[in-house]
């Protein structure tokens, strides 16, 4: 039995993304590598043995969690068993992701001299896009006058809207027009895209210029927009809609970045001296 065939060609089937197939396939291969029973074998008690042990080693609630669902794909969807296991872990990660104040937001925006860099970044973070997606948008996904865009397959093979800031508006405009109607932001090749690498070197140069000690990363530019949106007073649900998380559980995480002050929390310290 080829596992990883059977992933793949159920995966398309079902319309999962090339990225989530890879992970079933990686997560189920890691599975067999410590469950040595026959495939038509495997019980309930070999998966909850492996998830055990991961938790054992420490492993995150959301990487726990992708296992699971891998080998609840697998054992329902090929083996055509039942799966139901109950299994109690914290999905709350272990630490906070980085998240740039947004001083230095401003700062490491302001420092990029190139236009065009300057507008990918600019982009990235109003938007709280990945840069995976950004770097797959084409000027069809944009709706400057009404000012938003759509993320086409993202994650979990989902289209998402998202916001355009008036700010960026008039140089998308100019960028778009010299696009000739493919990719935003077009590669060295002709007909290919930018890659990520070049937005993961660009946003590195500009943190090293702006002297920001942080380690900051594209993802630092999402988590980064979804901390200014709390503090801003937006709520847990609209910054689930925006990042095109699929529970609010996940969007949570970004009440915990949001500094206390401007999230109108008060200390109780300041209620009773007041």
């Amino acid at each position: 039995m080829d596992i990883s065939e059977l992933i793949r060609k159920e995966g398309l089937r079902r319309g999962l993304s090339p990225r989530t197939i890879k992970t079933y396939r990686h997560c189920v291969h890691s599975f067999f590598r410590k469950c040595h029973n026959d495939v038509n074998k495997i019980t309930k008690a070999d998966i909850h043995t492996f998830l055990d042990e991961l938790i054992e080693k420490g492993a995150a609630g959301n990487t726990i969690n992708v296992y699971l669902n891998a080998l609840k794909f697998f054992y329902e969807e090929i083996l055509h068993k039942r799966l139901t296991i109950r299994i109690h872990y914290s999905k709350t990660p272990k630490t906070l992701p980085v998240v740039l104040t947004k001083e230095e937001t401003k700062q490491l925006i302001s420092v990029i001299s190139n236009t065009k860099h300057r507008l990918m970044v600019q982009l990235l973070y109003s938007a709280g896009l990945r840069v995976s997606e950004l770097v797959k948008l084409k000027v069809t996904d944009l709706d400057i006058k009404n000012k938003y865009g759509w993320v086409r397959k993202g994650k979990g093979n989902k289209d998402r809207l998202f916001i355009i800031a008036d700010t960026i508006k008039d140089e998308l405009e100019r960028t778009i027009k010299q696009s000739n109607y493919g990719w935003l932001f077009k590669g060295q090749k002709e007909g290919t895209h930018l890659s990520t690498r070049s937005i993961q070197q660009i946003i590195k140069r500009a943190a090293k210029q702006a002297n920001i000690s942080k380690g900051v990363h594209p993802h630092t530019l999402r988590h980064s927009f979804a901390t200014h949106l709390i503090e801003n007073g937006s709520d847990v649900v609209q910054v689930q809609s925006l990042l095109g998380h699929a529970s609010p559980e996940t969007s949570m995480i970004y009440v915990h970045t949001a500094r206390p002050k401007m999230i109108n929390v008060t200390s109780p310290l300041d209620v009773i001296i007041a």
